[in-house]
């Protein structure tokens, strides 16, 4: 197909945030564009909300194709396949010219109903590994975007058709590249934030106080922290904090996140894929500790990413203890030059046309928008 007739096209995501973040950075550079976008996801999924209304949201039954015991597994399977048919015939209503797959099991019916149509099919893989669903679907795919220029996981048949156009954030988390990070010298406030991303960290909850409540007190003393604390434990929290005399601010769920970045020192956080893109396009150094439960560990492998670039240091949560990170604290805190030069790095990691790029390839098949990974194999030999 050529750009002119790519008129509209359906994105099929999973309901959590590191799928549904940037397909509504990329349906927001498809309507500029005049393009037609619908969202495809499960029940889970809360589409992306009134900023974007003219973005249809059709809900469709999906579940993993692994499952609890024969019964769990024939009963994926059928959701797998009532959601085939739901997406097939919403596909041909919508009158779809391609589909973008995000990744997550809800992905999977849409993308095979594409398939199936005779529809464009790009993938998008958010994490530095491959994740299963777009393992199981690479074959189907005619491109393959990637957020890191090098990912795991990809077979050796699909090197040709992978491209780097890099993950696509929110705008407003991508505008803050454009503001300097602020160095918290001599007495200045330090402000942390601790986040646990869609699904909490209940981890920080035991550590990050304890750790705080073991810095030297001129350290505590500038310390402003703002920590995701969910479920009954916040009075436990703030209590630890207020005999420590640490100023803190404790919420359920940050839905001002640009603004907490933006005012941050220091993030304290998981490694799934939106936050460490978010890391980097707000140019924000992060201590990254990887959910050890992740698919793949791919949590651990996007941290690396981050901390070979210099923007950020990974801590295994197995070594997360509050001694620990008190003495990582210590040392980072009272060197503001260590903060702002991995600033520098996250930033430099970013990739601020990311929604660009993957629009242009979504649009235009034939266009070659970057170095396949076959091509860049070739170069680095």
């Amino acid at each position: 197909m050529t750009a002119r007739e790519m008129k509209r096209i359906a994105l099929g995501a999973g309901g959590t945030g590191g799928h549904m973040f940037p397909a509504q950075a990329l349906a927001r550079e498809l309507l500029a564009r005049g393009i037609g976008v619908a969202l495809i996801t499960d029940r889970r999924g809360g589409g992306f909300g009134p900023d974007l209304p003219q973005v249809e949201t059709y809900r469709i039954s999906a579940g993993a194709w692994a499952g609890r015991g024969p019964l769990g597994k024939a009963a994926n399977v059928l959701r797998l396949g009532l959601g085939y048919l739901q997406a097939r015939r919403f596909l041909k209503a919508f009158a779809a010219d391609g589909v973008v797959g995000f990744g997550g099991y809800p992905s999977v019916p849409t993308v095979f109903a594409g398939s199936h149509l005779g529809l464009r099919v790009v993938l998008h893989e958010q994490n530095a590994v491959l994740g299963r669903a777009n393992r199981l679907l690479a074959g189907r795919a005619e491109s393959l975007a990637t957020s890191y220029a090098e990912i795991d996981g990809v077979p050796a048949s699909c090197f040709a058709k992978t491209r780097y156009t890099g993950n696509p954030v929110r705008p407003a988390i991508a505008a803050l590249g454009k503001r300097p990070y602020a160095l918290p010298d001599g007495n200045a406030a330090i402000r942390l934030l601790v986040t646990g991303g869609s699904q909490g960290a209940s981890i920080f909850n035991d550590v990050v106080p304890d750790a705080l409540c073991r810095l030297p007190q001129n350290l505590r003393a500038r310390i402003e922290i703002c920590q995701q604390v969910r479920g009954p434990v916040g009075a436990r929290i703030a209590t630890a904090y207020d005999a420590c005399g640490i100023r803190h601010e404790l919420r359920e769920f940050f839905d001002d996140m640009p603004e907490r970045l933006a005012a941050a020192h220091l993030v304290i956080c998981r490694a799934g894929a939106s936050t460490v893109s978010e890391l980097t396009a707000a140019g924000r150094p992060g201590l990254l500790v990887p959910y050890p439960a992740a698919a793949d560990d791919h949590q651990s492998a996007n941290a690396r990413r981050l901390a070979d670039a210099g923007g950020g240091w990974l801590i295994p949560q197995a070594a997360l203890t509050a001694p620990y990170l008190a003495e990582r604290l210590t040392s980072l805190l009272s060197n503001p030059a260590l903060l702002g030069k991995a600033s520098r790095c996250a930033r430099a990691a970013a990739r601020d046309d990311a929604a660009k790029a993957l629009a242009a390839l979504v649009c235009a098949p034939d266009h070659d928008n970057g170095d396949t990974r076959a091509e860049r194999g070739k170069a680095a030999a």
